[in-house]
């Protein structure tokens, strides 16, 4: 679970986009719970996980995305994304022309050209993509 302060920087970041998917979710629904009272959020994960209300959830596997899920989205995010997902994510992220965002776990590395920004707790990262920024900010 994310401190207050990083989930509300997190969702502050996130929300000037109007469709957004969090990538592989698992028990951690704050900040898409936060982020769907002020955007469209549909939470993907490999494994059925139960989701607020107000967030859609699907079952699929970034490493051999249904393209279906993911149109239409103006960024994907993944919190605490695993090296091994990153590649994934970004050739997702092109292929549906989103932006792409994540944070890592503790000290893991990031596997793909990315562009940093502190907030409050942790980093996030943003991968460049062709499309640019999809967002109102």
């Amino acid at each position: 679970m994310t401190t207050s302060r990083t989930r509300a920087a997190l969702v502050d970041r996130l929300a000037p986009y109007q469709t957004l998917v969090e990538i592989g979710i698992g028990s951690r629904t704050d900040v898409a719970a936060a982020l769907a009272t002020r955007a469209s959020v549909t939470a993907v994960d490999v494994r059925t996980h139960p989701v607020p209300a107000a967030v859609s959830f699907v079952q699929d596997d970034v490493t051999d995305p249904q393209l279906s899920v993911y149109n239409g989205a103006n960024a994907l995010y993944a919190l605490n994304c695993p090296p091994e997902l990153q590649r994934p994510l970004q050739s997702l992220a092109t292929e549906i022309d989103a932006d792409c965002l994540f944070t890592t776990l503790g000290a893991d590395p990031t596997l793909v050209g990315v562009e940093p920004e502190t907030i409050p707790g942790d980093t996030l990262y943003r991968i460049p993509t062709n499309g640019g920024p999809h967002c109102d900010r």
